[in-house]
């Protein structure tokens, strides 16, 4: 029940990170939230195999994690410096705790990382995923 009721609130993070990308300026915010719509991206079609909305395809959820993988690496990078837009949802403490940051966004990496033999292992995974978003976003975004 707790990784569907994570899962579900991924599937709203991924609806509401569009409608925030509308009317970015500064170019910096827009990098990092691409980065982190591409994470929803992918944590939507996990989620969706998951849950079974869709049939688990081993294949595709190892792509999927590795996409995912790939986007986390990029996080401290597309926050490395403070920028500022009215629609960022980015907490100062991003800035002001660099290595606590980077830590979350490591291990956000670790849990894409979890081996996916079957749907029970990705239910784990996502459950380990959903984990990470959910603490990180608590603390380092709005």
């Amino acid at each position: 029940m707790r990784t569907g009721t994570i899962i579900a609130a991924l599937s709203l993070t991924i609806a509401s990170a569009a409608f925030a990308h509308s009317g970015v300026k500064d170019p910096q915010v827009k990098a990092w939230m691409e980065n982190m719509k591409s994470i929803a991206t992918e944590t939507k079609t996990l989620g969706q195999m998951a849950r079974g909305m869709t049939p688990f395809d081993r294949d595709a959820a190892e792509a999927a994690l590795a996409s995912l993988e790939a986007h986390a690496a990029r996080i401290p990078d597309v926050f490395a410096r403070p920028a500022e837009d009215p629609l960022s949802e980015a907490q100062p403490t991003i800035w002001t705790e660099p290595e606590d940051f980077t830590r979350a966004a490591t291990a956000l990496r670790s849990a894409a990382r979890l081996p996916v033999e079957t749907a029970d292992d990705l239910r784990a995974a996502m459950g380990a995923i959903g984990s990470t978003c959910k603490e990180c976003h608590g603390r380092y975004r709005q």
